[in-house]
């Protein structure tokens, strides 16, 4: 399987969880090692987001695809892990 289709595969993994509270992820961009997505719905403003980020998305993302080490938001607020 490839970059691509792993990192999907990990957001479907942590989605349940953001659209229980009215909000989604969509990927945005892969260069490797850098992966840009995007909150979408409740999420995007959300308080919550960057810890949502970092606990979730990002852990999800690292755990299943290693080669990415950075993950980044583009809702205007960036997170980053290096």
């Amino acid at each position: 399987m490839d970059i691509e289709s792993r990192i999907l595969e990990a957001l479907d993994k942590v989605r349940p969880y953001l659209r229980e509270d009215g909000g989604d992820i969509e990927l945005v961009e892969v260069e490797v090692p850098v992966v840009k997505v995007r909150l979408t719905g409740t999420c995007e403003h959300c308080d919550m987001s960057s810890m949502t980020m970092k606990v979730g998305v990002e852990e999800m993302i690292k755990r299943s695809v290693p080669e990415i080490t950075t993950v980044i938001a583009v809702n205007g607020r960036e997170d980053r892990s290096e």
